[in-house]
This record gives C-alpha cells, sequence and structure tokens, in this order.
C-alpha cells in the first residue's frame, strides 16, 4: 500500500525524514532566505518599503560578513 502523496519523503533515500527537533525549526538555509528575499522585493512599494520589510523579518544583515538575523 502506497500513501498518493509524495510530499514529506526524503528525495535521497525514499524514506519519510525523522521527525523535526526544536532547534530545528528556527533553522534557516541560505536558499531559504534568498527566496524569502525575493518575495519580498516583487510585494515591495519602494526601496524603503522593501529595507524596512527585510530588516523587520531578519533578512537584512548589519554587517556584510555576517549572516541575517534569522539565518543564525
Amino acid at each position: 500500500m502506497t500513501i498518493g502523496a509524495k510530499r514529506g519523503i526524503d528525495d535521497d533515500t525514499g524514506s519519510i525524514p525523522a521527525p523535526r527537533s526544536a532547534a530545528d525549526a528556527f533553522r534557516v538555509s541560505d536558499e531559504q532566505v534568498q527566496k524569502a528575499r525575493l518575495v519580498v522585493a516583487k510585494n515591495s512599494a519602494d526601496s524603503e518599503d522593501l529595507r524596512d520589510l527585510l530588516d523587520m523579518l531578519g533578512l537584512l544583515s548589519s554587517a556584510p560578513d555576517q549572516p541575517p538575523p534569522v539565518a543564525r
């Protein structure tokens, strides 16, 4: 018997991944940060709005050599 939805299945092994821990729930990959920035940029009214939204969401780093707060 197979389950109809493939969502949630690990592509590497074909098995269902282990449950996420509390620490994993707050991890955000670089790819997720980039996708979030693009969505915010596409929906911002202007550059000031973009900067404010990125800052509020923790997607804007205060220093170029550090990751944004959401990825720490």
